[in-house]
């Protein structure tokens, strides 16, 4: 668990010193000292630690890394928006023309379509598990995975990994709110009397397999860096370090399957502070180094202009005083 800023649904600020010296959360001195820098990155067991944080801030919420805690939470979400083509209901499975949507408008009847097309009950209605009512008029539902594979998460408004229309998977590189936590927007609130997640169903878990949430055995599964930002480095003369890059980027481009909780300033800052190094070790040009951070940034968070040049600036700025060499060390 890590604590979440008093009131809101997002983690508590880092320290003036990381914010003034953006670093990557592995390389941080606040985590290992005790602090709660870096959002679920810090996430903890540690009674003493617990105590301290909300014993300082009684009103911090509470957020929970779902990866580290081997769950996957159903995100169900209720937003009065229009639905999308019929192509994204059920990503992977065709909706005739002729068949009647009347009526579906949100994530608990995509949910329930799917789930009925298996044989299944809905999730938003198993009582055997924990499930939270968020302030929204949505549902959290959580299930432990019971073994080591990385499920991903993902948003159901995505056109690339997805389980049903405003339906978003919380697991790794996401955290949950825990329930009875309290925001502005009201208190997560816990549904029955079963308060501890139950095994993943079988069936949900060969959808989320099916939807591309579980990547291949022992494969870190690197998303391919953007046309754009490819051809600025190779353009550059930047080629040889082409899988490098594409390893900086991925976690970058992979907060665009979430629409929150995925630590995106983190992740953005830390790829920056990288390519900073490796500017300054000569081993790309800088200006090809801010585009495809560029790039890679707004496809993950398109509309964030100002933040992301603010960040990309920084997460620079701080790794070109430390150049990373072949050997993956800094000087």
């Amino acid at each position: 668990m890590h604590p979440l800023a008093a009131g809101r649904k997002t983690p508590v600020a880092n320290c003036s010193d990381c914010r003034a010296r953006p670093h990557a959360p592995a390389d941080c001195p606040c985590i290992p000292a005790g602090r709660w820098c870096h959002g679920f990155h810090a996430a903890t067991l540690d009674q003493d630690r617990i105590q301290r944080w909300w014993g300082s801030n009684p009103r911090f919420g509470i957020g929970v890394s779902c990866g580290r805690a081997g769950l996957v939470v159903i995100d169900i979400d209720a937003h009065p928006v229009q639905p999308p083509t019929r192509d994204r209901i059920l990503p992977g499975i065709p909706i005739a023309d002729h068949i009647d949507l009347t009526g579906l408008a949100n994530g608990f009847h995509t949910l329930a379509v799917l789930a009925a097309l298996r044989g299944q009950p809905s999730p938003a209605d198993d009582a055997s598990t924990l499930r939270v009512r968020t302030p929204s008029g949505g549902l959290h539902v959580w299930y432990r995975t019971g073994d080591a594979r990385h499920w991903q998460s993902s948003v159901g408004s995505s056109p690339g990994r997805a389980l049903a229309w405003q339906v978003d998977i919380r697991a790794h590189g996401s955290y949950i709110i825990a329930p009875g936590t309290t925001t502005r927007q009201g208190v997560y609130t816990p549904l029955g009397s079963v308060r501890e997640p139950a095994g993943l169903p079988l069936w949900l878990a060969q959808e989320l397999e099916r939807t591309g949430h579980l990547p291949a055995p022992s494969i870190p599964a690197p998303r391919p860096v953007p046309p754009r930002a490819r051809q600025a480095v190779l353009a550059a003369g930047g080629g040889r370090d082409q899988n490098l890059l594409a390893s900086v980027l991925a976690p970058v481009e992979a907060c665009g399957q979430v629409s929150e909780g995925a630590a995106f300033s983190d992740t953005l800052n830390r790829a920056a502070y990288t390519l900073g190094g490796l500017v300054a070790a000569g081993r790309l040009p800088h200006e090809a180094a801010e585009q495809a951070l560029r790039q890679a940034a707004r496809t993950a968070r398109p509309g964030q202009e100002r933040r992301v040049e603010q960040i990309i600036r920084s997460g620079l700025a701080a790794g070109l005083n430390r150049p990373l060499q072949d050997n993956g060390r800094r000087q």
